[in-house]
């Protein structure tokens, strides 16, 4: 690990059961392979969340902070994976949109895949903004006042969105290059 760009960075990954299992694992290990830190945060008490893998339950996630527990300021990125069950939760708990709030408004950055963005309507932070997604959620990010394109990865001022699992390697670049400025 001669190149590690992100050594002495920290980044959350909010998520709970039914996160798409890909926009998980493997941006988190992009960036622990980059030097990152990586916990995941997610509401409730449990030890581990369990993914969905394209069409069923994939495999379990240790939870490394609960969401009560989790403060913004001890991180220098968050990243909301997709999947539908997940990012539906997680756009209804108010602890989780306040973090993603809280990330936002600190003006760090925010990467949002796939369904994901759903939780930064919630938050208030895509209206003005660029912004891509699963393509279901084109007219939801565009209600919100987001300038929604298809394409791999949109960054735009702290938000880095992207549209599906195929796009993961350019997402966590952007994120990493995003983090190493």
């Amino acid at each position: 690990m001669a190149n590690q760009p992100l050594e002495g960075r920290r980044i959350a990954v909010l998520a709970t059961d039914g996160f798409e299992q890909s926009e998980l694992t493997e941006p988190k290990r992009l960036l622990e392979e980059a030097g990152a830190r990586v916990d995941v945060i997610s509401p409730g008490d449990a030890k581990q969340i369990k993914g969905w893998d394209k069409k069923d339950w994939g495999k379990s996630v240790p939870v490394d902070v609960a969401l009560d527990k989790a403060d913004a300021s001890q991180y220098d990125a968050l990243v909301l994976p997709g999947g539908v069950i997940n990012p539906d939760h997680l756009r209804t708990d108010e602890k989780a949109i306040g973090l993603v709030k809280t990330f936002g408004e600190a003006g760090k950055p925010v990467a949002a895949i796939c369904h994901g963005p759903w939780t930064l309507i919630n938050a208030g932070l895509v209206k003005g903004k660029k912004v891509t997604s699963w393509p279901s959620l084109k007219t939801d990010l565009g209600n919100a006042g987001a300038h929604w394109e298809d394409s791999q990865v949109v960054k735009d001022g702290n938000l880095i969105t992207s549209r599906k699992p195929d796009d993961i390697p350019a997402f966590t670049e952007t994120l990493i290059k995003a983090l190493a400025a």
